[in-house]
């Protein structure tokens, strides 16, 4: 067929067409098997970072089969952009999603998109999770973050970053959205302990074979049962709590108070009891891993960095020279500590990835390749590394988010919140957060990593850092 022939047919097509025209079979691991796929090599420990490997191996786009079940991963800036377009792709609960849906129900996070309770929870919740709304939350966060520093004040011997971080974050969440104290760092947390058991078993149960999950996990699976009713049950009992306050004077301002409170501004309507319960159940899983894991991860890298933890110092120094508690206004002008938070969330995203699937029913095609189910798995960690981070692109240099140098392309492929419409409702109140406790632990102690550490990060729904040792002590 002759050249002009061939652009005259294509012309005729339409994009759809063209698409599926010149769509080719997706890359996947070498080795696949007849009937189990891609076992071969699956890491049920570490998936996230196994398919950092792969990304690096096969490109931007591949796919991999476990036993029928098919997953296709994007990580190339270019095609991130394309499925993150909201009119043509919209979020989608795979499997992970699906068993964290176990948990929260149809909370913000696990609810379907076509869910009415996720529509009123979000027209609700949007105000309480604005910047302005941090005011009300900042002294809350203070007091939790002052007991950290009192408790390691009173400590001898290294800390382990991610549980005193996740103690904290834990708290936070108790004060800001139940007026709860836990007691993090004066007593075991069964409830938060229920809670870190949940989100293992839902990480490794996705990610295993199920098999043998079915025949070896039986012990597993009945204390899942089991953690799951006492999430429930000592949720409903605090709500209960305070609802038998309702008719006092006494009034917490809170996100349990809001949500008792707030009608649905379109509507009218009020959210449930069960969905206020599946809110507050998000709030504690979503609210305290993913934070704790950034200030823990953050904590590893300045531990590291004596220049970059110097430079935090100062800065705090120069807004808050008294030395007493950081005030409200003075969190947004720690423009340097947003760096770092940025940074780390730029490498190791607490969230490593959010599924995305196109409006059309069906298959569909993308970057020339058809994706047979239409959905897709957006590899976060993979994508904050592409080269057009430049070609440092793997190390930590919080320089990249410093004024006139995060380009307008680096914004673009960076969504550590996720993407569209169903983008993480709570990111101020977590930057607000983990911005807050970083400073504050700058400017009390000098800390100092274990010199024969490398960094080991640990998944479970989300990632996390393990076995960050740290040894602090007071500034003199």
């Amino acid at each position: 067929m002759a050249i002009d022939q061939c652009l005259r047919t294509w012309g005729t097509l339409s994009g759809m067409e063209i698409a599926h025209t010149i769509s080719k079979t997706l890359p996947h691991p070498r080795y696949r098997l007849p009937f189990a796929g891609d076992i071969i090599g699956l890491d049920t420990a570490k998936p996230v970072q196994k398919e950092m490997a792969m990304a690096t191996e096969l490109g931007g786009i591949y796919e991999r089969k476990i036993f029928g079940h098919r997953l296709v991963v994007v990580s190339e800036p270019e095609l991130v952009a394309e499925v993150n377009d909201e009119k043509y792709w919209a979020k989608f609960l795979a499997l992970p999603h699906r068993k964290l849906r176990a948990i929260g129900e149809d909370g913000l996070f696990t609810a379907f998109n076509s869910e009415p309770n996720w529509h009123r929870a979000h027209a609700v919740l949007g105000p309480a999770f604005s910047k302005g709304a941090m005011r009300g939350y900042h002294e809350a966060m203070q007091e939790s973050v002052n007991e950290l520093l009192t408790s390691w004040d009173s400590g001898s011997g290294p800390v382990d970053a991610y549980d005193e971080c996740s103690k904290l974050t834990f708290d936070v969440i108790g004060r800001c959205a139940l007026s709860h104290d836990f007691g993090s760092f004066r007593q075991p947390v069964p409830f938060a302990d229920a809670i870190a058991r949940v989100l293992h078993y839902v990480n490794k149960s996705s990610n295993d074979v199920p098999i043998i999950r079915s025949v070896l996990g039986r012990r597993a699976t009945r204390q899942h049962d089991e953690d799951l009713q006492f999430i429930r049950h000592t949720v409903d009992s605090l709500i209960e709590q305070r609802m038998a306050q309702l008719d006092s004077s006494k009034t917490s301002p809170d996100l349990l108070e809001h949500m008792l409170n707030t009608p649905d501004p379109d509507t009218g309507d009020r959210l449930t009891l069960e969905n206020i319960r599946n809110q507050i159940i998000t709030f504690l899983i979503a609210g305290n891993e993913t934070t704790a894991s950034t200030i823990a991860f953050a904590l590893h890298f300045l531990s590291t960095r004596p220049d970059e933890m110097q430079r935090i110092r100062a800065e705090v120094d120069a807004v808050a020279p008294d030395g007493t508690d950081i005030e409200f206004e003075n969190v947004p002008k720690l423009r340097r500590t947003r760096h770092v938070v940025d940074e780390t969330l730029r490498l190791w995203p607490a969230a490593p990835g959010y599924f995305r699937k196109a409006r059309e029913r069906g298959a569909t095609s993308l970057g020339g390749y058809e994706v047979p189910e239409g959905w897709v798995f957006v590899l976060l960690p993979q994508l904050h590394r592409s080269p057009e981070w430049g070609p440092e692109a793997h190390t930590f240099d919080p320089d990249r988010f410093a004024t006139g140098q995060a380009s307008d392309t680096n914004r673009r492929i960076y969504k550590p919140w996720g993407t569209g419409l169903r983008a993480c409702i709570g990111r101020q109140f977590a930057l607000h957060e983990a911005v807050l406790a970083l400073a504050s632990i700058a400017r009390r102690y000098e800390i100092r990593a274990d010199p024969g550490y490398q960094l080991d990060v640990r998944e479970a729904v989300t990632m996390r850092p393990h076995g960050v040792r740290l040894s602090v002590s007071r500034r003199p």
